[in-house]
């Protein structure tokens, strides 16, 4: 954690506060020095402090602004209700500021974690529920002088300028703005924003990954299989709608197990805890379609917003030119000089684009819900699993690992996970018969199908870099698991997974859930609505893209114990 005690006052200064600030948001953060006097604010990129303020308030300060910024607490929705009512800001922060640092507790140092008032925290299981009371009657206590305030003007001015972090407000085709990352350095229209030593961009960065990587000769094994482990790791209406997208983290530990089935825990809303072992996962092969062959989907749109995805970078010997000494051919060359022959100039090292990094479970939601009439006279199964099968064929051709998964549910001891191409299997006719033979039906306990996909991913990915796409209409039901209880629990299991590292996307095909539902749902999630099919080549690379930088942040940061009794 860093050290705060010796604060320096300057501007500069506080700038090396940002890999502090970074880690607990989820994504890259400034801080610099606000007008003297001035309570702590951020527009989403920068944090803004006083300089003069001592340690503890700093480390406070800073804490408060970066939890909002993980916690989803300043989207422009959100932020936009507030309006220009300073007293319904104030009001919102006394519950959401409390909120927000119980979310990422177990990343606080101590004397932050003292600031958490836990009944409060408890009012709120979302943004939206804290501005409820913010805009009710309900007195509220006045929030500490270092939670800071909310400039609702800056923040809505950044949103809108920052690339992805806007969705537009009117139109029919969703248009979202690229993200940058760290995996399109190379592209003529992107900009690297990853110039911190948070990223990978800046000089400590790139220094960081010449120490721990390895170099190879380019042809020792060349550019791995589409299911080969590339190395080994540590670690709306019908016609119309838009494109909803959240990009902030939270940071949650999951946990699975599994003997005779999976056992995984449960997050009880109501209780402000897990119950231990409730849910048992039981993977089950599913029936394939016998009535014909069927299609193999369009893939070309897709392939090109997909193939800058989950590029690792190599470390290749012997090149013409690079940032670093090859010194095996160095003195190789010099002694062909020497005995009066050409020598070779490829002498140097340079990390090249060469190899697919990335592991992708896709999650199919085949409850009962998902058979009700979708858009273009199809169901919103129809609609979801065609999109699952173009991303699926997409991400396979282009050399990523790939699985699909379907779940549905009766009950907590009978979640069926049907495992239709597993990472280790091929696209075949097969898989397609087995996609196309899945039938609606049963309930949706969400939060058990995630953790389970998450631990297959993180067993099975064999990458660095993994993305986990959940198809649902977001309507998470089931026996003891009600509209509130099983959004909040989907919710945590989708913070579990960005806490271990794993990009978490969630896609709505050619349903009519209502916005807001799925943003209880999802939460601070990268997530969207398409209502037809043929949108989701023009929003899924920003929204991938995405997914992967909040995984690389958070995948940076280290692993501690969930205060909260999560199992290890």
């Amino acid at each position: 954690m860093t050290d705060f005690a010796d604060n320096d006052a300057t501007g500069d200064g506080l700038r090396r506060f940002g890999l502090f600030a970074s880690a607990l948001a989820g994504r890259p953060v400034d801080v610099v020095a606000a007008a003297p006097g001035q309570r702590a604010w951020t527009d989403g990129d920068t944090v803004f402090v006083d300089a003069s303020t001592n340690a503890h308030d700093l480390r406070c300060a800073l804490a408060v602004q970066s939890s909002l910024l993980a916690a989803g607490s300043l989207e422009p929705d959100i932020v936009r209700r507030i309006g220009r009512r300073t007293t319904v800001a104030t009001r919102y922060l006394a519950v959401e500021g409390h909120r927000a640092l119980a979310q990422i507790e177990g990343l606080l140092p101590p004397t932050v974690r003292a600031l958490i008032d836990t009944d409060i925290a408890a009012r709120g299981d979302s943004p939206e529920a804290s501005l409820a009371l913010a805009l009710g009657r309900e007195p509220l206590a006045e929030p500490p002088a270092v939670f800071g305030t909310v400039k609702v003007r800056n923040v809505l001015a950044a949103s809108k300028n920052a690339d992805g972090h806007h969705a537009p407000r009117g139109g029919r085709q969703p248009q979202l703005v690229d993200v940058p990352d760290d995996a399109d350095e190379d592209a003529d229209d992107v900009i690297d924003i990853f110039t911190s030593p948070v990223g990978g961009g800046g000089g400590l960065g790139k220094l960081l990954a010449k120490m721990l990587s390895m170099a190879r000769k380019l042809g020792d094994g060349g550019m791995p299989g589409a299911d080969t482990p590339t190395h080994r790791v540590r670690s709306g209406p019908a016609g119309g709608g838009r494109a909803v997208v959240s990009m902030a983290t939270a940071a949650e530990e999951g946990s699975a197990g599994g003997a005779c089935g999976f056992s995984y825990p449960e997050w009880d809303i109501h209780r402000r805890g897990y119950r231990a072992d409730w849910c048992t996962v039981q993977e089950a092969e599913p029936e394939p379609d016998q009535t014909g062959m069927p299609p193999v989907p369009d893939t070309h749109g897709l392939r090109r917003p997909l193939a800058r995805l989950g590029v690792g970078l190599d470390r290749c010997r012997r090149q013409p030119q690079g940032d670093d000494i090859d010194i095996d051919a160095a003195v190789e060359a010099q002694a062909e000089f020497l005995a009066g022959s050409a020598p070779d100039e490829a002498v140097y090292i340079d990390s090249l684009r060469r190899r697919r990094d990335l592991s992708v479970l896709l999650l199919l939601d085949a409850s009962g819900s998902v058979g009700q009439p979708g858009t273009a006279g199809r169901t919103v199964h129809e609609h979801q699993r065609a999109a699952a099968a173009a991303l699926m064929v997409a991400l396979h051709d282009l050399g990523d690992r790939v699985a699909l998964y379907a779940f549905q549910s009766q009950g907590r001891s009978a979640v069926r996970m049907m495992p239709v191409k597993r990472f280790g299997d091929d696209v075949s006719a097969v898989v397609l018969r087995r996609l196309h033979g899945l039938r609606p039906g049963a309930y949706s306990r969400l939060g058990a199908a995630i953790r389970h996909g998450s631990a297959v991913l993180k067993r099975d990915g064999g990458t660095a870099r993994r993305l986990l796409v959940v198809l649902s209409d977001g309507l998470a039901y089931d026996h003891g698991y009600e509209r509130a209880y099983g959004a909040a629990d989907a919710r945590r299991a989708l913070s579990e997974a960005r806490r271990q590292g794993i990009g978490c996307l969630c896609l709505t095909v050619g349903a009519g859930t209502d916005t807001e539902e799925l943003r209880r749902v999802f939460g601070s999630a990268a997530h969207a609505t398409l209502p037809r099919l043929d949108q989701i080549s023009a929003t899924i690379g920003p929204l991938l893209r995405s997914a992967l930088h909040s995984a690389d942040v958070r995948r940076r940061i280290p692993e501690v114990p969930d205060p909260k009794g999560m199992p290890a």
